[in-house]
């Protein structure tokens, strides 16, 4: 019996355009991000690519600065959120690793200038590997905040 061509044809013409689907949806968050709006009072700047880390949002609306990063896989956690006014740290929330960890760091630098947060943050070593969830948070403070 021979096999029926216009079912393999239509599955051929729905994975063709489930790839299309795919690129496209790929395709857009990286063409809004090279857009830039005439906004005063947003700005959007670059991804960043840290060593082991990557910012994937920096932009300042209404005087606050929101930041964004995805930190590197040698850590627990696997998104840093955090929110600065000025120079002045507001809230950082740390997404997965350890809960209380990364509630007590976002407590204890609250209040705390960028400056100070990364000066006591950065270089701390978590089981050999060579980074951790504090010094991630202040290298990605360093990148966003201080590297001009």
């Amino acid at each position: 019996m021979k096999p029926n061509m216009k079912i393999f044809d239509s599955m051929k013409f729905f994975r063709t355009i489930a790839a299309a689907m795919i690129v496209a949806a790929l395709s857009v968050p990286a063409f809004a991000s090279g857009m830039s709006g005439d906004d005063e009072n947003k700005k959007q700047e670059n991804v960043m690519v840290g060593d082991d880390y990557q910012i994937v949002r920096n932009e300042i609306v209404d005087g606050i600065r929101y930041v964004s990063a995805v930190p590197s896989q040698k850590v627990c956690s696997n998104k840093i959120d955090i929110e600065i006014e000025g120079n002045v740290i507001q809230k950082v929330v740390f997404t997965r690793g350890c809960n209380g960890n990364g509630k007590g760091i976002g407590a204890l630098i609250q209040g705390m200038t960028v400056e100070e947060a990364v000066k006591r943050l950065k270089g701390i070593n978590c089981s050999s590997r060579g980074t951790s969830c504090p010094d991630q948070l202040a290298r990605v403070l360093e990148a966003a905040c201080l590297a001009r």
